[in-house]
Order: C-alpha cells, then structure tokens, then sequence
C-alpha cells in the first residue's frame, strides 16, 4: 500500500510538471481593413516577445469591415478591430462593439487625435484623402490636372474619376464629407449630380478603385483620377522596384479638395484573450509599428518624435486647408448624408 502511495504521488508530480511547462504559442485574431500591412519582421517581433501568433484577417473596406464587426458582436470574429476611421467612429462607439483600454503608450499621442474619452477606440495612424491624379494620362492628353472640387466637373475630365462608394468605404465616404464640408449640406447633392453626369465611376472599395480603375498604378486603368491618398506619390516612389527620381502620381491638395482622415484599434468585447488584445494595442501605438506605417500603408503615424521617410518630405504635400467635420455633424449626419448621396448618385 505504501508502495502504492509513493507511485501514486510521483505520477501527480509528472503530471503537475508537464501542465506547468509552457505550451506554444498563444493565438490572437485581427480583423482589418483590406488596405492593412505592417513587415513581417516588425510583427514576428512582437510574436516573439510575447508568444503569441497574430492572425490576420481582412474584412473588406473599413465600411464594409465594421458591419461585419457589429452584425457579429455578440459572437466576436476577432479579438481586436483595426481600421475604423474618424468618419465611422461614433457608429462603432454608439454600436458598443469596444472593450475599453487605457494604453500606457498614449501618452505619446497628442490629444487631436485622441476622439474617444473613453479609450474604447484608440488612433493610430492618420492621412488625407484626396484626388489624386495619373502625371502620364494628362502630359500625354496635354491636358491640366484639376485643382479644386470644381474642376472635376468640367467637360475635359469627363468619364476620368472613379471613387469608392461611401456606404462601404472609408475613403468614399471621407470624399462625401470633403464635398459636403465645401458646397454645404444643401448644395452638395447637386454637385454630385454634376459629378454624375460627368462620367462619375463608382466601385465598392479602395483596392479596387486605385489598383483596377486607376490608370496611374496599373497603366491599364480607364480612369486617371482616383479618391485615394495625398501620400500615394511617396509610396509609389518607395516601392518602386528599381528607383525613379520622381513619383507617377500626384495629389489636388486645395482648399476643401482633402479630408484629414484618422484610423483606431480597438478591443472587441467578448474577447477570450483580453491580455494579449492589449498588449497588441500597445504595439500598434509603440514606436516599432509607428515607424513602419508610413512605409507599408502609407499614412502618417500618430506617435511623437516618429521620423517620416524622405519620400515623404519630398513627394507628400500636407494639404494647408483640408475639409473637416466635427464629431457631432459626422454623428448626428452620416447616415441621412450616405442615403441621400445614394439615391442621387446610384438611382
């Protein structure tokens, strides 16, 4: 019996033991937009330090992306949401998908771009949308680019604009409000109307829009002008597989032509791994991360004293009036605005 007893506890002991080691790594999920990216050394980085595998998965254009996160929050699809922008904040918000999370690393991020006092969505990048337009299309046309909203309803840049549409994508949407903040909230329909009648292409998502319609990135594209990034010219020129002295592609940056777009994470409630959704979040707002993004998605980092590659300074104007719309008009608006532009533009 004794004999027993000491066997009986040596096999306890093995067994405590081997729960005790540590097992692999743990999972995360991300869902993102389609326009994500960040290097694989910066987030092998991060796996390794914390073992953890980051899974991501793409959930079409920040529109797109978010109703999935609100029509799935009572069975999360991901543990953490990266890609809602100023534009669909308050709907992410007033939908209650967040989990809040006071990141340490916020303290390195100036207020402007801290929108929620709640810490449930928190900024990470930021940019300007824009017009941007194909250099060789209008040199080879002997023809102008345009240089104020105005401009793009004139007869010479008939059939040339493609936008995304501001029901699924966060650019499209951040273009309504670029129109909208210019032409005020009675007139601007009738601008677009005029955009219509001038050709006006409408596609679902920015991926679309600026890699299959845009002449300017595949030299195939129908349309030479795009709703898409006022720091395109630097990335086309940074990714370039050989290097070329000047970007193909360049921004309208005049008054009122771009909107000043910020994007969050955030941590999805109902998240199994709490812990590890904020140590994500704290490496998106850590200085690893924040120094890729330019890079890899073309926009801007919100963290101080990050420095910007020198494409950047040389081909990314900073537009010196851009549109914006406070929180409340966007809040209080959106949703009559996207009807509105729908029924006049795509009926």
């Amino acid at each position: 019996m004794k004999r027993f007893s000491i066997l009986l506890l040596v096999l306890l002991i093995l067994v405590v033991s081997c729960a005790s080691k540590p097992s692999g790594p743990q999972s995360l999920t991300v869902m993102t937009h389609d326009s994500f990216a960040v290097s694989d050394n910066v987030i092998q980085a991060f796996e390794q330090a914390n073992n953890i595998k980051v899974t991501f998965v793409k959930g079409g254009d920040a529109g797109e992306m978010l109703n999935k996160a609100i029509l799935s929050k009572d069975a999360p699809l991901a543990d953490v949401l990266y890609g809602v922008d100023n534009t669909l904040l308050s709907e992410a918000l007033d939908a209650g998908i967040y989990e809040p999370y006071s990141s340490p690393a916020l303290k390195n991020i100036p207020a402007e771009f801290q929108l929620d006092s709640s810490d449930r969505a928190l900024p990470v990048d930021h940019g300007y949308v824009c017009v941007v337009y194909d250099k060789a299309y209008f040199s080879a046309h002997n023809l102008s680019a345009p240089q104020s909203l105005e401009d793009l309803i004139k007869p010479e840049y008939k059939g040339l604009l493609v936008i995304e549409n501001p029901a699924t994508s966060s650019p499209g949407l951040d273009f309504l409000f670029a129109t909208i903040k210019h032409f005020g909230d009675s007139n601007y329909l009738d601008y677009w109307k005029q955009l219509r009648a001038n050709g006006l292409v409408v596609v679902d998502g920015w991926e679309t829009a600026y890699y299959t319609n845009f002449s300017g990135s595949s030299g195939q594209g129908a349309q030479a002008l795009v709703v898409s990034y006022a720091t395109d010219p630097a990335y086309d020129v940074m990714s370039a597989s050989t290097p070329i002295p000047d970007a193909p592609v360049a921004a309208v940056v005049g008054p009122d032509t771009c909107f000043h777009q910020i994007e969050f994470v955030g941590i999805l409630k109902g998240t199994k791994q709490l812990a590890l959704a904020q140590k994500f979040v704290d490496f998106m707002l850590s200085a690893s991360f924040q120094a890729d993004v330019p890079g890899q998605m073309a926009v801007y980092p919100v963290a101080l004293n990050i420095p910007l590659p020198d494409a950047f300074t040389k081909f990314a104007p900073i537009p010196s009036q851009p549109a914006i719309l406070s929180a409340d008009d966007i809040s209080k608006n959106r949703d009559a605005w996207i009807q509105a532009w729908t029924n006049a533009v795509l009926h």
